[in-house]
């Protein structure tokens, strides 16, 4: 292997180029025109334009995709993961241009292709499946059969879905035919199949996969397991390596069946055998029983928390095997070194509803040189999130002796990552994984709506966050060279302290009105409920150390117009430095407007409708997402400005509702 064409971009494309060049092998990278000055373009020794912004005419064209590989004379093929990384056509289609593909052979993937035949295959393996239907009889008398022999509560399934889509649950019989109209539709439209299985439903799930890994000499590993629970519409939000709470019987059996489920399949390379615990079903030994959910025929997006614990390079591992090696290292060989958890970080707003967010990245600051903290980011400061791609702005990693030293690591990271321009996940994954039951490893796929109210900002502001901040504003947002910041302040004066005041305004409080008086190289703050004695330090451009009455405080300081961030252990604390407008409007508005670019699905009023608060009006499509735009105040409909099937710029007029309290 001699140069390697990468048929992705992002953060992927970035991280598969960095294993290339370490051991020696060109790059060529493939662009649309959206990612012309994307760093993986930059980063690769050549870079080749394959077609305009979407990726249906571009990074999804095998044609453009071999072209560019025979134009660079390429002589082999990183899929990464997501676009054709999964396809068998295209894997066949690379080898049959005399190439080397870096995945699985083509019958592997096709044998885990479909869901309902990859289950066929384990239950022949004799690998868990979880109790259902895979036939092949898809008329609604044979699939409500099977919903009565699997009974109450269920699942329908798309059989070739993915990522919650053509998937459906279904409490009641009475429920089951429109259910099953839906996931078949869904399924159809997003996957081109709209064949359904029935599967029991399991109420208290984990979700925990294997990372195995085959060469083509017969031998076979895994690299343990990892937890995906905390999940938000079926889509991964915190994963971590190895999962917590497992005993070592069931984390060997776990790891016998995957290595089972490979060899089954003739598998090489890189896969995932994702399976289901149940914590309300267990064995005689207390453990969770499991059953095979789906194989992924490739490298995971989180598999950085698999290097850290196993101190592998799994792209390194998929290049040798691809280039014929043996495997790396033997079963025996492998150890668990610590603990890993990795977040994901993205453009969306969490209170809108987790809708995506779209814009230049006016600034981009991650956390450098932090020891056992690994950022995969595929944006750099100045680059944009786009409509086009997932709004993924970068993986934040963390790792540690023990798992309780990682989740430090890893809030420590969150809180030190700066993002402006577009709305971001970055507090909400801080809350997430500070959370106390996320701590104590009590995790189950039900995890971030069963704390909700929990996990939303902090609505309080405690005094030691306004002691903080009082600080912040009477040393400045310089970081000093060797003072102090009473020294640097310059509030020193013959014969009689010289005290400051501050006025601060919480986010959604009233004015205090602090006064600080110098005592030393400290400050006495006096209006709070008690008076404290503190003295801060700057220990970066935008960090802090602060002693509060003998507690230590660290603190990330992001300004802001007129108001200003302190984030202190995952937590986010908006402080007003100005009186906020009196004149602003109270209550919603009734001018709802494109929060993006996108394309309306559906509209679900007209005008002359009454409306509730939270009613829906109408589906959005943008970043390969659905939002469900509702109404934020009851009224009447007086405008609809849109119809089905309109491509709309953000900032477009939806709908337009008259409240009833006008």
């Amino acid at each position: 292997m001699r140069k390697l064409l990468i048929a992705n971009r992002g953060e992927i494309a970035r991280r598969i180029i960095r294993t290339a060049h370490r051991m020696g092998i060109e790059t060529v990278a493939v662009y649309s025109e959206a990612d012309a000055d994307a760093p993986h373009v930059h980063e690769a020794g050549q870079a080749v334009l394959i077609g305009p912004a979407p990726a249906s005419e571009s990074y999804l064209l095998v044609d453009r995709l071999l072209d560019a590989a025979a134009r660079t004379n390429a002589d082999a093929v990183h899929p990464g993961y997501g676009f054709l990384s999964e396809n068998a056509k295209f894997a066949l289609a690379v080898r049959d241009a005399g190439l080397t593909f870096v995945g699985p052979p083509v019958k592997a993937i096709d044998a885990m292709g479909l869901k309902d035949t990859a289950k066929k295959l384990m239950k022949t393996a004799g690998v868990p499946v979880t109790p259902g239907y895979q036939g092949d009889d898809q008329s609604l008398a044979r699939l409500e059969a099977a919903s009565k022999a699997v009974g109450y509560p269920l699942l329908i399934k798309a059989v070739a879905g993915g990522g919650g889509k053509g998937m459906r649950r279904v409490d009641d019989p009475s429920e089951f035919a429109d259910a099953l109209i839906a996931a078949k539709r869904e399924g159809e439209k997003s996957f081109g199949n709209d064949g359904v299985m029935i599967e029991k439903l399991i109420l208290r799930p984990r979700h925990v996969e294997v990372q195995v890994f085959a060469d083509r000499h017969g031998n076979a590993v895994h690299l343990f397991e990892r937890d995906c629970s905390l999940q938000r519409r079926h889509q991964k939000v915190i994963e971590e390596a190895p999962a917590p709470g497992l005993s070592a019987s069931l984390r060997g059996a776990l790891g016998a069946a995957a290595v089972k489920a490979a060899t089954a399949i003739g598998y090489e390379g890189a896969g995932t055998i994702e399976f289901i615990l149940d914590c309300d079903d267990v064995d005689t030994t207390g453990d969770p029983k499991f059953y095979f959910m789906e194989m992924n025929t490739r490298l995971q997006v989180e598999h950085p928390v698999t290097e850290f614990i196993t101190g592998t390079d799994l792209v390194e591992w998929q290049i040798r095997v691809a280039r014929g090696e043996k495997l790396p290292m033997t079963q025996d060989q492998l150890r668990i070194e610590g603990h890993a958890v990795e977040a994901r970080l993205y453009a969306e707003d969490p209170e809108s509803g987790f809708l995506p967010s779209t814009g230049r990245l006016r600034q981009l600051v991650f956390p450098e040189n932090r020891p056992g903290v690994r950022i995969d980011s595929g944006v750099v400061e100045g680059g944009e999130i786009s409509i086009h791609y997932d709004p993924m702005i970068a993986k934040v990693i963390a790792h540690g002796a023990d798992r309780q030293s990682a989740i430090d690591r890893l809030v420590g990271a969150l809180d030190a990552t700066i993002v402006e321009g577009v709305r971001t996940n970055r507090a909400f994954l801080a809350r997430l994984v500070d959370h106390a039951s996320f701590r104590d490893g009590d995790v189950d796929t039900g995890f971030i709506a069963r704390h909700a109210e929990s996990l939303k900002p902090p609505v309080d502001i405690p005094d030691r966050v306004l002691a903080l901040a009082a600080l912040t504003r009477v040393g400045g947002y310089n970081p000093p060279s060797a003072q102090t910041m009473f020294e640097r302040a310059g509030a020193w004066r013959m014969n009689l302290p010289s005290r400051r005041h501050v006025d601060l305004f919480p986010d959604g409080g009233e004015k205090r009105a602090l006064s600080l008086t110098p005592e030393g190289a400290a400050y006495r703050i006096d209006g709070l409920d008690e008076p404290v004695t503190g003295a801060l330090y700057w220990t970066g451009p935008q960090s802090v150390e602060a002693d509060l009455g003998g507690e230590l405080v660290r603190a990330t300081i992001v300004e802001r117009d007129g108001s200003f961030e302190l984030r202190i252990g995952g937590r986010v604390f908006v402080i007003g430095t100005s009186a906020p407008d009196a004149d602003a409007a109270e209550g919603g508005s009734g001018h709802i407007t494109a929060p993006m670019p996108g394309r309306v699905l559906a509209v679900f009023v007209k005008p002359g409708d009454k409306v509730e608060a939270g009613a829906r009006l109408l589906v959005l499509e943008a970043m390969k997402m659905e939002n469900r735009m509702t109404a934020p105040v009851s009224g009447t409909v007086t405008k609809v400005g849109v119809a089905e099937g309109d491509q709309v710029a953000e900032g477009t007029l939806l709908v337009e509702i008259e409240s009833e309290d006008q």
